[in-house]
């Protein structure tokens, strides 16, 4: 390997262990990775800025603020006291219904935008059960990677894949949507022994949950009917941006600032509402892989996986799924799909049958998001909205959680992709 390529693996290290450690906050500790890379010449600082992918940080910024304003109107409030009713008060079946609606709605939005929105509400009713809202950000976090993964604009490398591949959004439902349904159950059982257990409010609490009056929550008629108008058309706008070939970060910010202007919000209060923090950590991510990209490593380690797997149907399902999980728990997935695809692109095109490969990248980049705390947008946002709030959710927390379930929905899609793709032919 030459100079440059340990350089870019040691900046990628040191930072992992900085965010793991927890000696600086993950927003610092990417940044300094970004301004090493820079400072070590691994690359040019304009081809730094190519390498972050502004239609993420587009979408979190637009979301972010859509959100801000929203909330306004009581009606992540509202959504929470209904929910919490339909579940009688009780801690484990809101949990449940949570992470059911979540998974849901990150099929049909984005899954950043998804958290944005069922975090308020799980903050409202953790507070009136006096519960610690931790455990439910981490059920959410995996059932939004869960769901997005169901779709082709559930999550941004099904997105890049389904362009790769000319693969559709009926494509992405028929393929994933049925591992997903079982992985997504599977999960809920999981969780079932490692908290159901412990989740226990004190009765009063629950019967002053279930007193509550949804309709008091609101506090603007007409900002609630506004906010509820537009998530349905930010959500049918999402669904169709592939036909309206327009991008999602271009939603999102059309979003925002549509909120802005009908919900008569000061501009200066809204942007407080936007995880900084987290825009921060993106963008120096973005950079710091970048510095891998540009200096080859990524590139090697494709290449690897190509050859290793060139002869083998079965061998090339499971190591794509399988690093592709590895990889995507611990780097961005986006630049990692952006490297595989015109890898597979190329096994194509010497006679080898890509079709089964895509969905093993799919699944593999997705679900392994789950892996740790910085495997997914989705991860990182509701984490800092958590910290934010009072409620550390620190690396090594998530990851005793978050791990082993991946491993599990990783396992559960390899045998799906055997018995599919494998098995009968």
């Amino acid at each position: 390997m030459t100079l440059a390529q340990i350089l870019s693996i040691a900046i990628f290290a040191g930072v992992l262990i900085l965010i793991i450690s927890e000696k600086v906050h993950r927003a610092l500790a990417a940044l300094l990775g970004a301004v090493l890379v820079f400072m070590l010449q691994l690359m040019p600082f304009d081809e730094g800025l190519e390498h972050i992918d502004f239609n993420t940080l587009g979408v979190l910024v637009g979301m972010m603020l859509f959100v801000s304003v929203a909330k306004r109107s009581g009606l992540f409030e509202y959504l929470a006291i209904k929910a919490a009713k339909a579940a009688r008060g009780d801690p484990w079946r809101i949990m449940v219904f949570l992470m059911l609606i979540t998974a849901a709605l990150s099929a049909l939005l984005d899954n950043v935008t998804t958290v944005l929105l069922i975090g308020p509400m799980t903050l409202m009713i953790c507070r009136e059960l006096r519960i610690n809202p931790v455990p439910f950000f981490i059920t959410q976090i995996l059932a939004s990677n869960i769901g997005g993964t169901a779709t082709l604009i559930g999550d941004p490398p099904n997105i890049m894949i389904g362009s790769a591949a000319d693969l559709s959004f009926l494509d992405f439902l028929l393929i994933d949507g049925p591992i997903v349904v079982l992985i997504l159950i599977a999960t809920i059982i999981g969780f079932k022994f490692i908290y159901a257990r412990h989740l226990t409010a004190d009765a009063e609490d629950m019967q002053a949950l279930l007193n509550l009056d949804e309709h008091e929550a609101i506090t603007s008629k007409s900002l609630f009917v506004k906010s509820v108008v537009m998530i349905v058309l930010v959500a049918a706008a999402f669904t169709l941006h592939g036909l309206l070939h327009v991008d999602s970060a271009v939603i999102a910010l059309s979003a925002a600032a549509i909120m802005l202007l009908i919900g008569r919000v000061d501009i200066e209060e809204a942007l407080l509402g936007v995880e900084w923090t987290t825009i921060g950590f993106f963008a120096g991510l973005f950079i710091v892989v970048g510095g891998m990209a540009a200096t080859g490593v990524i590139e090697i380690f494709a290449q690897f996986l190509a050859e290793a797997t060139h002869s083998n149907s079965l061998a090339a399902l499971l190591l794509i799924l399988g690093a592709s999980a590895l990889i995507s728990a611990v780097l961005d997935n986006i630049p990692f799909v952006a490297t595989m695809i015109p890898v597979l692109l190329s096994m194509g095109a010497s006679g080898v049958d890509i079709y089964p490969l895509w969905w093993a990248l799919s699944l593999g980049a997705c679900l392994g998001g789950n892996g740790t705390l910085i495997g997914a947008s989705a991860n990182v946002v509701l984490s800092g909205i958590s910290t934010r709030e009072g409620y550390p959710l620190s690396y090594l927390a998530y990851l005793k959680i978050g791990a082993p379930m991946m491993v599990l929905s990783i396992i559960l899609s390899g045998i799906y992709l055997y018995v599919r793709f494998c098995l009968f032919q």
